[in-house]
């Protein structure tokens, strides 16, 4: 494993020991890969996903910030669907910014609330 990778799970790790998702709000967890990024609301006091949005998902072509931005109105749709309208933002461990922001602000323009 990269090292890279290895300090990003270290600081995933300790954030995690201060979030926690549950039903009323849950955290909206990010994962962001070289191509793509995906995004879940978890649940962690049953252990179950609400809602899961990736960029694969959506039609639309674009750069990679442009998706995530949409990926994020994605998501937030689909959690309104489910009456969910509070979450906490798990950036695990990724930087604030870039397609991890803008996921972020697409969700808050969907109707989420952090």
């Amino acid at each position: 494993m990269l090292d890279r990778e290895k300090r990003r799970k270290r600081r995933h790790k300790r954030i995690r020991t201060e979030l926690s998702g549950t039903e009323e709000k849950p955290r909206l967890s990010v994962y962001r890969s070289l191509k793509h990024i995906y995004c879940q609301l978890i649940d962690d006091t049953k252990g179950e996903v609400l809602a899961s949005a990736k960029d694969t998902d959506i039609d639309k072509k674009g750069d990679k910030t442009e998706l995530a931005f949409e990926t994020g109105k994605l998501l937030a749709e689909r959690a309104s669907e489910k009456d969910i309208k509070k979450a906490v933002f798990d950036r695990s461990g990724y930087k604030y910014h870039g397609r991890v922001k803008a996921l972020a602000e697409g969700a808050r323009e969907g109707g989420l609330k952090f």
